[in-house]
């Protein structure tokens, strides 16, 4: 029987499976459809998505990030902070490391179980523009890519919303096809935090965090409500992750990305965790 080592991890409430796929251990099938399968809750392992820690030739290592329905993900905020922290432990790399994904090279810094990781320079900032939704009527939204597309809405209080429906919705507009968009809905409180809900794509579902979508929440705010950096922001979870941004007029020169990860526990995947 095939059994595979992985750890589980979180950050600020996204759980992802980690795998140390180095020396190639995974079963002899598609491996989309692997993390499709290990990441349902209730009947395997469960998590907000995979990540497949391998050889780089040019930084510490390079990664797999696979969403819990099996799509690639080119970004991932949160999980950029786990996987550096587990590299850490595992003495891949020292506290100062560099990793691959598929938006380019992330450069992390580890503390104890805290992680900052400098994002992919966030681009295709829109501010404050009208769109049409399915049931008629606008709405006005900002959207960012911050490694993944985000869209950011200010219309509604998210502590009395329906997340997943309207969600959904404008994952799936028309302007963001075909590939989609996350959807982010926040507030801005009189101390200047922001608080987030975020519909993510590739789950399909709301999720307690999402680290990029803190990050185009946090840009938002700095450019539409003059927050200064670093941005504080209360994910779903109720834990507080921090972004800092630098800023050259309407450019956005980087953004980072800080909080706290949590090794939750070390385990073994048999067989049963992928079979369909």
């Amino acid at each position: 029987m095939i059994r595979i080592p992985f750890h589980k991890m979180s950050g600020s409430g996204n759980d992802f499976i980690v795998i140390d796929n180095r020396r190639p251990i995974l079963p002899d099938m598609d491996v989309q459809e692997f993390a499709r399968r290990v990441c349902r809750r209730r009947v395997s392992a469960g998590a907000d998505g995979l990540i497949l820690v391998e050889n780089s030739n040019t930084v510490d290592f390079k990664w797999r990030f696979f969403n819990s329905d099996g799509s690639v993900a080119e970004m991932c905020g949160n999980g950029s902070r786990c996987v550096a922290r587990f590299a850490h432990l595992k003495g891949l790399c020292g506290p100062d490391l560099a990793f691959e994904t598929v938006a380019g090279i992330v450069s992390a810094r580890v503390k104890n179980n805290r992680v900052k990781v400098t994002m992919p320079r966030p681009s295709d900032l829109k501010l404050d523009y009208k769109i049409i939704r399915q049931g008629g009527g606008d709405l006005s939204i900002s959207s960012v890519n911050t490694g993944v597309p985000h869209m950011v809405v200010t219309e509604f209080d998210p502590d009395d919303l329906d997340v997943v429906a309207l969600g959904r919705e404008l994952r799936f507009h028309p302007l963001f096809s075909p590939a989609g968009t996350n959807v982010n809905f926040i507030s801005i409180h009189s101390d200047k935090v922001i608080h987030i809900r975020t519909y993510e794509r590739g789950v399909e579902g709301e999720t307690l965090a999402c680290g990029t979508g803190a990050v185009a929440a946090a840009i938002i705010g700095v450019y539409r409500f003059e927050i200064p950096s670093p941005v504080h922001v209360v994910t779903r979870s109720g834990e507080m992750l921090t972004i800092y941004i630098e800023r050259d007029g309407n450019d956005v020169l980087s953004a980072c990305l800080e909080g706290g990860t949590r090794l939750v526990y070390e385990g073994v995947l048999t067989e049963e965790a992928w079979q369909s």
